[in-house]
């Protein structure tokens, strides 16, 4: 078993397009992969599951792995995590910084 920490930077969390690639990537391994968040621990490969998480925009949640490809799969999940999930990580009309 493998894990590793992650922070959400899509400006709207989890909704349903990065909950859909998240699961898509997840679904490419062999290996269980769950994810935590506070004290839920979530289905990575189900997307009612992952939107049921409730995961916003800076939460950090844990990625674990199980199984015979699981370095392979936190990889791939962790990269798509930081990629942006489908969506540019960060972006959004309502930008913390306020230079527009």
């Amino acid at each position: 078993m493998v894990s590793k920490k992650v922070v959400i930077m899509n400006p709207t969390g989890l909704h349903l397009k990065p909950a859909a690639v998240f699961c898509k990537e997840a679904m490419n391994f062999q290996s269980t992969v769950t994810f935590t968040f506070g004290n839920a621990t979530a289905n990575a490969k189900s997307v009612l599951s992952v939107l049921a998480a409730c995961v916003k925009c800076g939460d950090e949640i844990e990625i674990i792995c199980a199984g015979p490809d699981e370095e392979e799969a936190l990889s791939a999940l962790t990269g798509a995590v930081k990629d942006g999930l489908g969506e540019q990580a960060g972006a959004s009309g309502t930008d913390a910084g306020g230079d527009q």
